[in-house]
């Protein structure tokens, strides 16, 4: 990969990250209060020609944040050690340009050059590597490979190829096979070419560190550069800048060389021009080469974790090739410095500070958040990294004679945990299964709090890596957690202590957990501690308050913010007898709770309003009249006072309390039966309601786990419930949704059973212990006994290791498999589930959750069928050219020449599905506490609701604000910025800027691609809205170029026929039908009703739209006799399902009359037509010439007749001798009912 200007070692240089808005066209102007504006700054830099720059800045910026963007210039990028001067003065770095005394409308500022330090030394040496091209990839320990990947890159050249083709030529959909297997190949990039090579190494000196006495005199650092022709110089970093010495590999003499030949400057870049005289030409097409390619594909992400891609290339490929280079080992000491203290941090300090801060205005706010934003980001990269060190063995436990669950490590000032019961705390509610499940409620509370954002209440920051079987948990130390207090004290000082024999109530917490439980909706309750003394706590009692000795209240424990779902346990308890649910950790998600609290307060007020109602009823006169009726409503609506309504749950009721007196009793019976209340809401109205907004297709469908996970969740459905929602997905139109649920069950069980496994190995046995147990599970056809390659070595190396996942077989692996599907989801799954799964699809499932990287390849999942696949792609190419997905030979050829496999194919591998090389890698799976910008998203919201109350300028003024906060905040690439970005481009379209939304839409898809994954759900989505914009705006073409890539992605997300991809099918048809390819549009229509046909019966008002559509597309493809019969279909059903008088059956009539009309007078002149060849004695087939054909008027201009013709139209055109007949061409008719009816065109 080519590095850019922009990379982290930008963020190395400035901690305070770059806040300036990338986009100055998009920057908002003066904010609401009038304190935020842009200001045109003039920057003098240091060159003897007085260079000068112009940027444009916030008022609000501090200064370190101008240095980082003049550094970004390319006109400066040779300068990272300088400070700015106005009018002569130094200008402090973390004051705020609108601070600056006297300053002009239009400052100019001086660059000057400062001494170098051995610290700035170091940060000079990494950039300037990274902007010449020197670097290498850096090898990451947690990211895996191609961390951040994107094909934008790749779609959008095939996309600017197929605009720019001849109007002739193919449509890009040509010959695209809608039932083909999924590919994984089309998850990977195409090979760019290598970058343009500046020099040929740069890097530290042997002779590296300067010795003592040389210190004294300035000497930083030794650096060695070989250049392009292939000179080699020794240079000493000084304190005034860089200069050749006379040093050689053997020869130690680090001062300048002689005045004729030396040769010194301020910067390394500048000294490099100087030595070599390839330099500047060969580094201008580095720059070039760099801004050919999109920038959002190539910076460093650094605020977000890079999604790691669940299938990468081979190690061979040039994509990933490991390539050589000196300096990488030396990479640790130029970031960290000789002692490796420069990265060592404070985390909870810093945190802590950071919400201390003040967020009075807009701008505290603005800086709070962006602060907060981006030490989140950096706690939980220190954080991964630390938890995959003890997972993998290489951090010595605090605490080494305990038991392994039990052991404790610090490491970079991060306290980590396994998340296990290792000292028996989580005994009585399931052991190691609730420990696990506890600390990933902990960490949602974590985030909740920080969401809260409660002043004076602190969560210590909180991380939890699954990682090879492993749960790690990881939190930023507390201070005063460790500390060892005076007897009789207690280590907590709120909540239970050791278990709940022991229960404290600080007085000091009560305010602040009050707080908290207002917004949890927790009801202030009673508990008891052995000794059945009573405490009222605010919060449940597992939640732990700790004042710590920075003098901050810190709680703990969040894993019990909501109530035991007690209703689920009862059921499954009383339905499966002692095979009960694997542990208690059962609790309600928050998002129920808030549901179940609008759900109490809207009885609540339709009990008042009745009881009013019928009140004044008995006072007054009954009112006869409906719109006096309607005002007294009215009138009792707005005089409720909703401060009568109080709504709380109690987080411990069936906790084990021990009420002490009858009273006591009696309210923790209420509580009790509240708690199981909503349990019953979750179960009985929750759950059937999403299944009716499903079926009624109001929202849409999920595609796979993942999107399945966000849905529930939004609603307040926990995963434990996907086999209830699969029983219920009884009717045909949620077929789609009980497969997904079906899919995530057999993922999640299968992440259950290998995780232990994988819990005791050691890595380097992981990758055959992966690999044979998807043999097990998805490569039974191909080898029903599935034996494991391990290397022998290997084997006597870890002779005491349990290698017990040797015996798995298939047999035994369903059998599992099934057990925990039961156990966990209370679902039997069907007999043959594992022949009826989607191999690909569940192969992904399972790789998203473990995190494991497999090698894209075709694997053969069945021996004939393998067989018969390569049979087609050796022949296939020499007689069309296309492969079965529509890819070009050529293509095929490229991605098969760089991803030819390194491992020699031995007999052995060929009968198995994957071999332990296929797994390239296992990367971490992490959750985290980072909370999301309120200020973002309050400014985002209020524009939504300005275009919706037709404030548009307003609303689009608050759009852009909120799309500058979200950049500010976050950084550019963030999963959130990539939403932000899909909104505002919809929101866009709707207000017709067509540009606008394009470039949004693009942005998005980069953005998500690098963050979210390159075949995420909401990648797919942002490529259909891109492809819809791009219609738009005329560019149709290149539109279904990116439908195309969508689909592909769809094909290996869920496979074909997902009731969603009816709407994207038909889109591809319309513009098809824009290009005047009729025929290929005619089979894309005929697929979308299949698939419509498929999801919600033929009979349905969706289909009758298709039918209709395609009626429409096979007149235009010439088909008289087609476009008859599917428009009779159509009117049929629109008229059984809607009645005559629908607009819908009327506009089906009239299309029906005048297609019938038109067939019929096609018939008459092609008979004519033969009847005059055979009495001039040819005979020729029967056919009809342009000159012949017949208009097919607009539906407007037809009167809609009142009776249909009943007749067949083979009675009608029972004189025609076969052959299809032309018509003329037919307007798409207009749309009609909601645009967002699944099956309609969102075309135009």
């Amino acid at each position: 990969m080519a590095p850019d200007a922009t990379s982290d070692c930008s963020e190395f240089c400035n901690q305070g990250g770059n806040t300036t808005h990338p986009y100055p066209e998009e920057a908002s102007g003066d904010g609401e209060n009038g304190t935020d504006s842009l200001i045109s700054l003039v920057i003098t830099l240091p060159d003897p020609e007085a260079k000068k720059l112009q940027i444009m800045v916030s008022s609000q910026e501090q200064i370190h944040e101008v240095r980082q963007s003049i550094i970004d210039l390319p006109a400066a990028f040779r300068f990272t050690c300088f400070h700015l001067e106005y009018r002569r003065q130094k200008i402090n770095d973390f004051i705020s340009i609108a601070d600056i005394p006297d300053l002009d409308p239009e400052p100019e500022f001086l660059l000057v050059e400062d001494p170098y330090t051995e610290k700035e030394a170091r940060i000079h040496l990494v950039r300037i590597r990274e902007l010449i091209g020197a670097a290498g990839d850096r090898a990451e320990t947690c990211q895996g490979v191609l961390p951040g990947l994107s094909l934008f890159e790749s779609v959008s050249r095939q996309a600017h190829t197929c605009q720019d083709a001849p109007l002739e030529s193919a449509s890009p959909l040509k010959d695209y096979d809608f039932q083909s297997e999924p590919s994984l190949w089309n998850l990977l990039p195409d090979a760019l070419p290598p970058p343009p090579k500046t020099v040929k190494s740069v890097g530290l000196s042997s002779w590296n560190p300067p010795p003592c006495h040389l210190r004294q005199r300035g000497h930083l650092l030794y650096v060695l550069v070989i250049t392009n022709e292939g000179e080699q110089f020794q240079i000493t970093s000084h304190v005034s800048g860089f200069f050749v010495n006379r040093s050689s590999n053997t020869k130690f003499d680090p001062f300048p060389r002689p005045a004729a030949k030396g040769l010194s400057a301020h910067s390394l870049l500048e000294l490099m021009s100087l030595i070599s005289p390839s330099f500047e030409e060969s580094f201008h097409q580095l720059q070039e080469y760099n801004n050919s390619r999109d920038p959002l594909s190539t910076f460093q992400i650094t605020n977000a974790i890079p999604s790691a891609p669940w299938t990468v290339p081979s190690p061979s490929s040039s994509l990933c090739a490991h390539v050589p280079d000196p300096t990488r080992p030396q990479e640790t000491y130029l970031f960290a410095g000789i002692e490796n203290t420069d990265t060592l941090r404070d985390w909870n300090e810093e945190l802590q500070s950071a919400k201390e801060l003040p967020k009075d205005t807009v701008q505290d706010r603005v800086f709070r958040e962006r602060l907060i934003s981006k030490l989140f980001a950096d706690y939980n990269d220190a954080a991964t990294k630390g938890a995959v060190m003890v997972a993998r063995g290489e951090i010595a436990p605090l605490n080494p004679t305990e038991c392994r669950d039990a052991q404790i490590f610090v490491y970079n000032n991060i306290f980590f945990s396994f998340g296990a019961d290792g000292v028996g705390t989580f005994t009585s509610e399931g052991g190691d299964e609730a420990a696990r499940v506890a600390t990933g409620k902990d960490v949602a509370g974590v985030r909740l709090v920080n969401q809260l954002d409660i002043d004076g209440l602190f969560a210590p920051a909180t991380v939890v890596v699954d990682y090879l079987g492993k749960r790690i948990v990881g939190q930023s130390i507390v201070p005063g957690i460790f500390k060892q207090r005076e007897p009789g004290q207690n280590q907590i000082d709120y909540g239970a202590v050791d278990g709940k024999d022991i229960v404290t109530a600080d007085e000091r917490f009560v305010s602040t957990f009050a707080q908290l439980s207002k917004a949890l909706k927790v009801k202030k309750h009673p508990v008891w501690d052995k000794d059945g003394k009573r405490f009222n706590l605010e919060a449940s009692i597992e939640t732990k308050g700790l004042m710590g000795t920075d003098g901050r209240k810190y709680v703990l424990d969040l894993y019990r913010i909501t109530p035991y779902d007690i209703y689920w346990l009862e059921l499954t308890k009383s339905a499966n007898g002692n095979e009960g649910y694997p542990h208690r950790m059962t609790v309600l998600r928050p998002e129920l709770v808030d549901s179940f609290a609008r759900y109490k307060l809207k009885q609540w007020v339709d009990k008042e309003l009745s009881c009013r109602s019928r009140a004044q009823s008995k006072s007054d006169q009954p009112a006869h009249d409906d719109e006096t009726k309607r005002a007294s409503n009215e009138t009792l609506d707005t005089s409720l006072d909703l401060s009568g309504f109080s709504f709380s749950l109690n987080p411990d009721a069936f906790s084990g309390q021990t009420p002490q007196n009858a009273e006591e009793k009696k309210e923790l019976q209420e509580d009790e039966e509240e708690v199981r209340n909503a349990g019953k809401y979750l179960r009985q109205q929750v759950i059937p309601q999403l299944l009716r907004e499903l079926s009624s297709s109001e929202i849409s469908f999920p595609m796979d786990g993942q999107s399945l996970s966000r849905l529930l969740h939004k609603r307040g459905i926990n995963m434990r419930y996907l086999g209830v929602v699969a029983s219920s997905s009884t009717e045909s139109r949620l077929r789609c949704l009980k497969d997904i649920c079906i899919l995530d069950m057999i993922a999640r069980a299968f992440k259950h059973v290998a995780s232990s496994y994988l819990r005791t190995l050691p890595v380097p046995l992981t990758s055959a212990c992966l690999s044979h147990l998807l043999n097990c599970l998805l490569g039974y056809d191909l080898n029903s006994t599935p034996v494991v390659d391990i290397d022998p070595s290997l084997r006597l190396m870890y002779s005491d290791s349990d290698l017990s996942f040797e015996s798995a077989t298939p047999g035994s692996l369903r059998m599992v498999v099934e057990e925990q599907v039961l156990m966990r989801f209370r679902y039997n799954l069907a007999p043959n589930w594992f022949q009826i799964v989607g191999k690909v699809q569940l192969l992904r499932e399972i790789s998203l959750k473990l995190g494991i990287q497999v090698q894209a390849k075709d694997y053969h999942f069945e021996p004939n069928k393998s067989m018969h696949n390569e049979r087609i792609s050796q022949s296939l190419p020499k007689i069309a050219g296309v492969q079965q997905d529509g890819e070009s030979k050529d293509k095929k050829k490229k991605k098969k020449a760089r991803e030819s496999s390194p491992i020699s194919s031995t007999s052995f591998e060929e009968n198995l599905t994957f071999t332990a090389d296929d797994v390239v890698d296992v990367v971490p799976v992490v959750k985290h506490s980072a909370p999301r910008s309120a200020l973002a998203e309050e400014a985002l919201e209020a524009g939504r609701l300005s275009i919706i109350q037709k404030q548009i300028k307003l609303g689009q003024e608050l759009l852009l604000e909120s799309l500058s906060l979200h950049e500010q905040i976050y950084g550019i690439l963030h999963p959130e910025v990539a939403r932000v970005y899909n909104s505002l481009s919809m929101l866009y379209y709707q207000l017709d800027d067509k540009d606008a939304a394009v470039e949004l839409a693009r942005k998005a898809i980069v953005v998500a691609e690098r963050t979210v994954g390159v075949d995420s759900a909401e990648t797919l989505l942002n490529y259909l809205n891109l492809s819809l914009f791009l219609h738009q705006t005329g560019q149709s073409r290149a539109a279904l170029v990116y439908s195309k890539h969508a689909l592909m992605l769809w094909k290996i997300i869920y496979g074909p026929g997902h009731p969603d991809s009816i709407t994207t099918l038909n889109n591809a048809a319309v513009m098809l039908q824009h290009l005047k390819q009729y025929h290929e549009s005619r089979l894309w229509f005929e697929e979308s009703l299949n698939v419509c046909e498929s999801a919600f019966g033929k009979q349905s008002i969706n289909s009758a739209t298709l039918l209709f559509q395609l009626a429409q597309a096979l007149a235009l493809d010439h088909d008289s006799k087609g476009a008859v019969n599917k428009m009779r279909e159509s009117y049929n059903i629109f008229l059984n399902e809607l009645g005559p008088d629908d607009k819908n059956t009327k506009e089906a009539e009239g299309w029906l009359e005048q297609l019938t009309q038109n067939a019929v007078s096609i018939a008459k002149h092609a008979k004519d037509m033969q009847t005059r060849r055979i009495r001039s004695g040819i005979r020729f087939p029967a056919t009809a010439t342009p000159a012949q054909q017949q208009t097919v008027p607009h539906p407007e201009r037809i009167a809609p007749p009142s009776h249909v013709d009943s007749r067949s139209i083979d009675e009608l055109l029972k004189f025609i001798e076969g052959g299809d007949h032309k018509s003329n061409t037919v307007k798409k008719r207009p749309g009609r009912g909601n645009p967002k009816r699944r099956g309609q065109a969102t075309v135009a």
